[in-house]
């Protein structure tokens, strides 16, 4: 047996002596890319240069081809990615009488859930979501930060927090609740468990301080008031689903929300001097709006151009408010949404127009796209020469309407205040003030929300790629529209190799909250947005992946996706093994670098030479310039990789002489080293 093993070893490195000299024979005639000396190996066939041929130490235990370890297709979620017969969600409707106490930054509320059990499990016990807590001194998130995390902000002596009273259930045999509150969860133990297909109602008081700091919600003094931006504003009820059961991963700032679908029926009593913007549609304007106001609303909905609610000279006086003392209340109603959120302030400036929408049906509507914000917020109005916030959200709304889905709701707001960028249905907080492509980018980015998580309800907690990174990637070619451009990448590019090129690099599926606080925006933003692109572009095509990403939109709006169901759709939509790129993008930390290990002529044939130099692979992009001016681009598979790292293609057989062969010429691949992409 020893000496069969060592002959089989002698023969193998003979052959490979020999076939070292041949390719040193054909690299002093032909060069290779950046003077490398390797190249073709003479006499071989076109194609694989040695079947299974791995650098040293690139031998892995699982090819980068193989199958995923998706979880096992059920009835629930199919093998297509596909929700099956027997899929389920949960929905929970809130009714809230909620106060804005302005002069202490304080809110109260008194809240009514009714608790939808759609799935085939009892329920003995259920969990509260309370964010608030985040703010308290002793939360894990606050413990937690470190210097440059999205946490830095909670470096202050605020002891926020919620505190909850009254709860009980409702109904005939109603009673008090027990909570046992642990961090941002609390657990609410049941009298009697929920039925299977049954409901619970129950209730609650509250209140808690606005924090000063500025984390998706806060406080901000302006010239004229102040403007308050309320999320994450109210204890809800945790997701339970048919993956993980209850979800019950804590709020720690960076990961952000995965909820239930419901009605929302709010009131929001506030000073009568303010305005107020929130989720849903409002139910009784004539009693918290003049009637020019109203007027000009019914007129900014029929017209194509901005009209103005309130205008620059009106703000702050008497005549914008029904009247000036005491308080109003505002009433709003949502349907089919994933939470609610609420803007306030004397300070606002408003506008609005409408904007055509065509239903998957044929029915034809309008939409009321507005703004509001402070006079400081000078490029936000509608006559700034930038075009104002109000036309870059008709954009969006029409962009993604026509790219995605139509916009399903009848209102889409855009507020000016503290918070830099987050988005709730039918409302969005964008802070950019004073900077056009800021203020742009940033309304078109939380209004992109809309269909990313707010259509398709991805667990945003465990998963922001699948909600910032499509996001990111629909906005490339929103703003490209906008703007007149050509889609571009190089920021996202720039970023995806910097990461790759890190010490210690993170892959894509890593919680938000177990990344490097450098790597969530470029993880989960940028280098998923080029990974989508990259799909559309150059690797399935665009019709093709167009097909594919918009049934998985058709598939999974109103539901809640895993990201096998996003995979498994995709394959099963384009009809294309795509194990290798889930896996080099999404899966691991991957790098790519591809190489041009030569040019040689073999038979009146022009070879060349390439090389796969690590982990990630992609199709190779060439093109060839010959000595005549003439060039041609060429495109290998990606399956090229399946079985070797090194291959050979004929890239003509005319008899042309070849200038230069390069790999990528367009540069939108993130390869490590492009030094090695170009033969002479």
């Amino acid at each position: 047996m020893m000496r069969a093993v060592w002959s089989a070893v002698w023969v193998a490195v003979s052959v490979w002596m020999l076939i070292g000299a041949a390719v040193g024979c054909a690299s002093s005639a032909s060069g290779g890319a950046g003077g490398s000396g390797r190249a073709a190996r003479a006499g071989l066939g076109v194609g694989a240069v040695e079947e299974g041929f791995r650098r040293e130490g690139r031998q892995p235990v699982v090819s980068i081809f193989e199958a995923l370890d998706l979880p096992t297709p059920t009835e629930r979620r199919l093998g297509s990615g596909a929700p099956g017969p027997g899929y389920w969600q949960q929905r929970v409707d809130y009714t809230i009488d909620a106060r804005l106490n302005a002069e202490a930054r304080s809110v109260s509320a008194r809240v009514r859930v009714v608790y939808h059990n759609n799935s085939p499990d009892e329920l003995d016990y259920m969990w509260l979501q309370l964010e608030q807590n985040l703010f308290r001194t002793d939360s894990i998130g606050t413990l937690q930060r470190t210097p440059g995390s999205v946490m830095k902000m909670l470096e202050s002596d605020f002891d926020g927090g919620y505190t909850v009273t009254n709860l009980r259930s409702e109904g005939v045999g109603g009673q008090p609740l027990s909570m046992r509150v642990y961090d941002t969860l609390a657990r609410v133990d049941l009298a009697s468990p929920i039925p299977a297909g049954g409901r619970f109602e129950f209730s609650f008081d509250y209140e808690f301080v606005i924090p000063p700091h500025l984390r998706r919600m806060g406080a901000e003094e302006v010239e004229q008031g102040v403007i308050f931006e309320l999320a994450q504003w109210f204890p809800h009820v945790c997701n339970y689903d048919d993956v993980n059961g209850w979800n019950t991963k804590p709020y720690l700032g960076s990961g952000e929300f995965y909820t239930n679908f419901g009605s929302f029926d709010v009131r929001i009593t506030v000073p009568a001097t303010h305005i107020v913007s929130a989720t849903g549609v409002l139910q009784n304007p004539e009693e918290v709006l003049t009637e020019i106001q109203r007027e000009r609303l019914r007129t900014a909905l029929e017209s194509d151009e901005p009209v103005r609610i309130v205008t620059r000279d009106e703000v702050g006086g008497a005549m914008v408010r029904p009247r000036t003392t005491g308080e109003l209340t505002w009433h709003f109603k949502a349907d089919d949404v994933r939470t609610f959120a609420w803007a306030s302030s004397e300070a606002f400036l408003w506008d609005a127009v409408g904007v055509d929408v065509t239903d998957r049906d044929g029915t034809a509507r309008r939409v009321l796209v507005q703004s509001f914000y402070p006079r400081e917020a000078t490029v936000w109005d509608m006559d700034h020469a930038g075009g104002g916030a109000t036309r870059a959200g008709k954009h969006s709304i029409e962009f993604y309407s026509d790219f995605l889905w139509p916009y399903p709701y009848p209102v889409m707001s855009n507020i000016n205040g503290p918070e830099g960028g987050m988005e709730y249905p039918m409302i969005v907080f964008c802070g950019s003030r004073e900077n056009v492509d800021g203020m742009v980018g940033v309304t078109d980015h939380e209004i992109g929300h809309t269909w990313f998580p707010m259509i398709v309800n991805s667990d945003e907690r465990r998963y922001m790629w699948q909600d910032e990174g499509f996001n990111t990637f629909i906005n490339i070619y929103s703003l490209a529209a906008y703007r007149g451009e050509e889609p571009n990448v190089e920021r996202h590019l720039r970023q995806a190799v910097e990461i790759a090129s890190s010490v210690h690099p993170q892959p894509i599926m890593t919680e938000p909250d177990r990344m490097w606080s450098r790597w969530v925006g470029g993880l989960n933003y940028r280098k998923t947005g080029l990974g989508l692109y990259l799909l559309r572009e150059k690797i399935l095509g665009r019709e093709r992946f167009d097909t594919a990403f918009g049934d998985y939109v058709r598939r999974w709006a109103f539901k809640h996706p895993q990201p096998s169901d996003f995979f498994r759709t995709m394959e099963d939509a384009a009809g294309a093994d795509l194990a290798w790129f889930w896996r080099g993008w999404f899966l691991e930390a991957a790098q790519l670098d591809q190489a041009v290990a030569g040019v040689f002529r073999e038979d009146g044939r022009t070879i060349v030479v390439l090389d796969n130099n690590a982990r990630m692979v992609m199709p190779v992009f060439l093109r060839v310039t010959f000595k005549d001016g003439s060039v041609e681009n060429l495109t290998l598979p990606v399956e090229i990789w399946s079985t070797t790292d090194r291959w050979r293609a004929v890239i003509d057989k005319s008899g042309r002489e070849v200038r230069s062969v390069e790999i990528d010429p367009e540069g939108v691949l993130p390869d490590m080293d492009r030094s090695n992409n170009r033969w002479r």
